[in-house]
């Protein structure tokens, strides 16, 4: 047999691209390399959390640089992962995993998600070593080496959450052991998707001379009082147009569609929507053009620190410590008392996300806004 099916290029059900673009074969093909330590990062859910993740990529790469990863994940957030060179083969609970977690063996077996379908999967998985979560056969989560009980810990004690002080980031290396430095986040976005997002922008009236604030107006559905007012928005809106001459693209998914027919018919010029029904790389893309990004604690905010875009973040709820911006940015948290209190509804009022003025917010966006007319090609 001529063929050498254990390369690490072959995908199996068609030919490799070095066949497909050049037209070698196994015998004459000097990119021949087995797949050396097989990895298997279980990150299901959810999808800030699964892009937040990919930091951990550049650790394992300089650690075992001959490595076959492999990402479990869930099907909605394969688009967050398509594409990224520090992954080999994504698979999804919805196809792959059932019958491949079965049969193939791993070196290392990674898994930072305390969802129990998750801390499953990473117990069932055949793996030489594992690090993170793993489910036992009473039900209940455990962890898989003693660095991971800090994080489990924190999943269950809301104090432990208010404590905190580090990133994400470096909670979820030091619980897989992966050393932390140098990490950032990755989301390759295509040419082609960068200048489809141009054009978009351009039929709604933005030009590159313009400059461009995207203000993500979700909150998701978890916390409800995540998400900053709507009178707010409005005021933010009137300032921005009128004292940094910038457009504004309104970004949001199918349950912000009311708020922003609401915030676009308010008529002001300069600020548009592409609308709640954007795919997941269209968004990051349109988020890409802009020169900076309003947001919260949202999907929103981990696509922009992913893409490089400077981010002003604000915060009641949720922990702020966890969030990196990676020196692009700033966090506003809100002034109050009970700021990171992780509760999902509150009766305090004014609440926290009131507390948090257009002034401060306007003042942090021009603190990162590039001079008028730099355009979207400066950065």
């Amino acid at each position: 047999m001529i063929l050498k099916p254990d390369c690490r290029h072959f995908p199996g059900d068609r030919p490799c691209h070095f066949n497909k673009d050049h037209g070698q074969t196994c015998p004459d093909c000097g990119h021949y390399a087995t797949q050396g330590t097989r990895i298997l990062l279980i990150k299901l859910a959810a999808l800030g959390d699964v892009l937040r993740t990919t930091a951990l990529l550049p650790a394992l790469k300089r650690q075992w640089p001959h490595s076959y990863l492999v990402w479990l994940t869930q099907a909605d957030a394969v688009d967050l992962l398509r594409g990224n060179p520090g992954i080999d083969e994504i698979w999804t609970v919805e196809s792959d995993a059932p019958a491949r977690l079965a049969l193939e063996r791993f070196d290392l077996v990674l898994n930072p998600d305390a969802d129990k379908r998750a801390a499953a999967l990473a117990s069932l998985a055949q793996g030489v070593e594992k690090r993170g979560l793993v489910l036992d056969v009473r039900g209940c989560l455990a962890p898989a080496n003693p660095e991971a009980v800090t994080w489990l810990e924190m999943g269950a004690f809301d104090q432990l959450k208010q404590q905190n002080q580090r990133t994400y980031q470096a909670l979820i290396h030091e619980m897989l052991r992966l050393p932390a430095d140098a990490h950032q986040l990755t989301l390759p976005l295509t040419e082609a998707e960068f200048l489809a997002a141009g054009r978009k922008l351009q039929a709604l009236g933005w030009s590159e001379r313009d400059s461009l604030i995207g203000l993500n107006v979700g909150g998701g559905g978890r916390w409800k009082k995540k998400r900053w007012k709507e009178h707010h928005f409005l005021a933010f809106l009137r300032r921005a147009v009128a004292d940094f001459g910038a457009k504004v693209l309104l970004i949001g998914g199918p349950q912000e569609g009311p708020l922003l027919e609401r915030l676009v018919g308010a008529g002001l010029p300069g600020v548009f929507t592409a609308g709640p029904r954007c795919a997941l790389r269209e968004t990051a893309a349109l988020i890409r053009q802009c020169q900076v990004l309003l947001t919260g604690d949202t999907l929103a905010f981990h696509l922009g620190a992913a893409l490089g875009v400077p981010t002003v973040v604000l915060l009641g709820p949720t922990s702020a410590a966890e969030l990196d911006l990676y020196e692009r940015g700033e966090k506003i948290i809100a002034p109050i008392g009970c700021v990171g209190c992780y509760l999902t509804d509150c009766a305090v009022d004014p609440d926290c996300m009131e507390l948090i003025t257009p002034d401060q917010v306007l003042a942090a966006v021009r603190r990162w806004l590039p001079p008028t007319g730099a355009g979207a090609t400066a950065r």
